[in-house]
């Protein structure tokens, strides 16, 4: 969709980036550093400054103890954090259960390391899992059950009724879990984001990754990190010392200074709030139905009432026909699911928001 956009010269509102920079203080701290000599090798586990610093981030905002020595590795992006966790611990012949529509790097991975995904399909507009079914999944295979919380592309996040569940589901078992939680500062309507280092029965089998780049609208240095327990880390340490052995050293000085700042983070629910509505917004009064988005910076629309199309060619048409890019919701599912919903990106400037709300009413 981006490289359609670029052909045709369309808003982009597909790809998940923000159009606008990050904080120039925080690449002041990365000259600073490049220019006091912090570049050579990392340790593997991050700089230990970094380190402490998301240790007191969890104490302070969540009132989790998160050791910095043990339970902590800087990763080059949360990609590289769930590469490395699949990795890591699943082997020929492991079902790995996948809540769709998720973020596309899942299934591959678990594909590339000889496990078996297996699915379980959310349906709109709730996209509330049914645990009932959920638990039909579980086998003696079951290695892994990977969640995205708030969740991409669908904006929901999970309840603490999900995680009661989910630690009625694995109780008893091996059974690993994945927290993809890039997202855990955007959330909206004061809904709370529940991390599942908070519940002590699942954070014990729990691998949880972070992203910086969401957080800090610089999603092209590809800094995240993964929190997990020491026997847990250890192995997922395996695999990273030779994936990446470490990663950007400067960057990582400067974010353990930034994060001294909290409000950088802790503003951020206010402020893609304010993104979100004001899209919403632009784009009242068009044949657009809105899902609920209660967190992530993406936005979800029903189109039926304006086309039959399959949501593939509907997006397409949009950037053929009218300039604007989003994503068809149907390729975040394995089985191609197509329910006529789109994916918008909302981290955009007011302008080009305003722009493409301009475009969509017109047709």
């Amino acid at each position: 969709m981006s490289a359609m956009a670029r052909e045709h010269q369309a808003i982009n509102l597909s790809q998940g980036f923000p159009n606008f920079d990050g904080s120039d203080k925080l690449k002041r701290l990365v000259s600073k550093h490049i220019k006091a000599g912090k570049n050579q090798y990392a340790p593997m586990a991050g700089v230990l400054e970094l380190r402490a610093q998301i240790s007191d981030k969890f104490k302070q905002l969540y009132d989790v103890e998160v050791d910095a020595d043990t339970e902590i590795t800087v990763t080059a992006g949360a990609t590289q954090a769930i590469y490395t966790t699949i990795s890591s611990m699943i082997k020929p012949g492991d079902e790995v259960i996948l809540v769709e529509p998720a973020y596309d790097s899942y299934r591959p991975t678990v594909e590339l390391n000889g496990g078996r995904p297996i699915t379980y399909e959310l349906s709109g507009p709730d996209y509330k899992i049914d645990w009932v079914q959920f638990r039909k999944l579980v086998s003696f295979k079951t290695r892994m059950i990977v969640i995205n919380t708030p969740q991409n592309p669908i904006g929901k996040t999970f309840k603490l009724e999900d995680y009661q569940e989910l630690e009625r589901i694995t109780s008893g078992t091996d059974i690993l879990i994945l927290s993809d939680e890039v997202y855990e500062h955007l959330v909206f309507d004061g809904v709370e984001h529940h991390s599942i280092l908070k519940f002590p029965k699942l954070r014990k089998r729990s691998f949880a990754t972070f992203s910086f780049g969401k957080t800090y609208h610089n999603t092209g240095w590809k800094m995240g990190y993964c929190i997990a327990p020491p026997n847990l880390m250890k192995e997922f340490q395996k695999v990273h010392q030779f994936n990446v052995f470490c990663v950007n050293t400067p960057i990582q000085y400067a974010l353990a200074d930034f994060m001294k700042f909290p409000k950088e983070y802790l503003e951020l629910p206010d402020f893609y709030q304010k993104k979100r509505d004001y899209f919403l917004e632009a784009v009242k009064g068009t044949s657009l139905r809105p899902i609920k988005c209660e967190g992530t910076y993406f936005q979800l629309f029903n189109y039926s009432a304006l086309s039959q199309a399959g949501d593939m060619d509907f997006a397409k048409w949009l950037i053929t026909e009218h300039g604007v890019a989003t994503i068809p919701v149907s390729a975040f599912y394995s089985s191609g699911k197509n329910e006529q919903v789109i994916r918008v990106c909302f981290a955009k400037t007011e302008e080009t928001l305003a722009q493409a709300g301009e475009i969509l009413k017109n047709i």
